[in-house]
């Protein structure tokens, strides 16, 4: 009689979207860090400023593998609102971490000697905050992503409500940039001493932000979660789509972040009026997968299947053309592409697994590490070329991939069938 209670999920699903825009504000800033802290804490670094600079978004995304089983044991233990307080206390400790790497720089800088090179203390402090603020990030999706997916509202499909939570976060990605800019830094050249203020605003609004989640009605959906302690028959790594989807999550992500982040780096090698506009392009490109998922979140009749598809070969011409072009520009356009990836891969890997969906979701989280390796590569083989100009032949295999999993890769085996018992 209880489980009838709740006869539209229409609330807690605007709850989840509004979550999805912390979700999307966090990692990018994280990201939109990279340059600001090469400039403050990386200038004895030499050679091996841009993987070090990258280190800051592996951090960040070392932790979905990590925390990713966290996530899903939360869920089946506290319920979804449970593990989002959990998740949003769990942040504010790393928002802690990262006040304090900006206090000890300020007020009594260490050196660490790399070879030839000195680096700051202070650098290594941030890189623990970007993974514990990370960690509660990934824990978060564990609960968002499949509840999206899985929530009836009605009128909608289940790759639309993804639409319309990564339209949320994708307001959050396009504020990042101009956030990091203008606000933390003021437009001018970037000091470490900057950040406090800000650091010290986002535990507090995420302090509130606990305490009114704590409040709301948030129920578990019981046909998408296994029942605390259940053993289940199945390894989730024995479902094909849902393996596959991990890796196209781990590319996804990796392209993703690496075209949003690094198109800032390879602007400002190209010089000139390029240089200049090295911010407003990440601005734009995340600004292009607000768009993207702004109208996808309108369209049920799509499938997701045809979304990838038809996204990941636009994502491969254009990549090829601003190759060719030396243009930076295109890149821009790559974000459009990308807008629709995220819930279309996501939809198409926990298609029919039933009570194995939230395992699922935390399985999909380790491929999120992608977000860290595949820029963090591609920052290796600038250094390594002395240009990030080929270093784009590496995303455009990684895009290859992904049109390879929507062509034939997302297809569930019978077998691998459940239903929602």
């Amino acid at each position: 009689m209880q489980n009838t209670q709740v006869k539209s999920y229409t609330g807690p699903f605007i709850v989840m979207v509004i979550l999805f825009f912390f979700v999307g504000f966090f990692t990018n800033i994280n990201q939109q860090f990279q340059e600001p802290i090469k400039e403050a804490l990386l200038s004895n670094a030499g050679s091996i400023k841009n993987s070090l600079m990258t280190l800051i978004t592996f951090s960040w995304f070392l932790a979905y593998p990590i925390f990713g089983g966290t996530g899903a044991k939360w869920v089946s233990k506290y319920g979804y609102k449970g593990t989002l307080v959990r998740a949003l206390l769990f942040m504010v400790c790393g928002l802690a971490v990262f006040e304090a790497s900006v206090l000890l720089q300020v007020y009594s800088p260490v050196e660490v000697s790399l070879g030839e090179y000195t680096v700051p203390l202070a650098f290594f402090i941030f890189l623990v905050g970007s993974f514990v603020v990370g960690g509660a990030v990934t824990i978060m999706q564990v609960v968002i992503n499949p509840f999206l997916t899985n929530c009836e509202v009605k009128g909608t499909s289940d790759v639309q409500r993804q639409n319309i939570g990564g339209t949320s976060n994708s307001i959050a990605t396009t504020i990042g940039p101009l956030f990091v800019a203008y606000v933390v830094f003021g437009g001018a050249a970037a000091t470490i001493d900057q950040l406090s203020i800000p650091f010290v605003a986002l535990i507090v609004t995420i302090l509130v932000l606990a305490f009114i989640v704590s409040k709301l009605n948030l129920p578990t959906i019981e046909s998408a979660t296994a029942k605390d302690g259940e053993k289940l028959e199945r390894s989730i790594w024995s479902f094909r789509h849902l393996a596959l989807g991990v890796a196209a999550i781990f590319f996804y992500v990796g392209v993703e972040v690496a075209v949003g982040t690094n198109i800032v780096s390879f602007a400002k090698e190209i010089g000139g009026d390029i240089a200049t506009n090295a911010a407003k392009m990440a601005s734009m490109y995340w600004g292009g997968m607000l768009v993207g998922r702004f109208v996808s979140s309108f369209v049920s009749k799509v499938s997701a299947k045809t979304q990838l598809v038809f996204t990941s070969t636009a994502a491969i011409a254009l990549l090829i053309l601003s190759m060719a072009l030396k243009n930076p520009w295109i890149l821009i356009g790559v974000g459009l592409c990308h807008s629709v990836m995220w819930p279309s891969i996501f939809s198409l890997a926990v298609a029919k697994l039933g009570k194995y969906t939230s395992l699922g979701s935390a399985a999909l989280m380790i491929g999120v590490l992608g977000g860290g390796i595949i820029p963090l590569v591609q920052g290796i083989m600038a250094d390594s070329f002395g240009s990030w100009e080929w270093t784009w032949v590496f995303i455009t295999v990684c895009e290859v991939f992904l049109l390879y999993y929507g062509l034939s890769g997302c297809k569930p085996r019978q077998k691998d069938i459940m239903t929602n018992e």
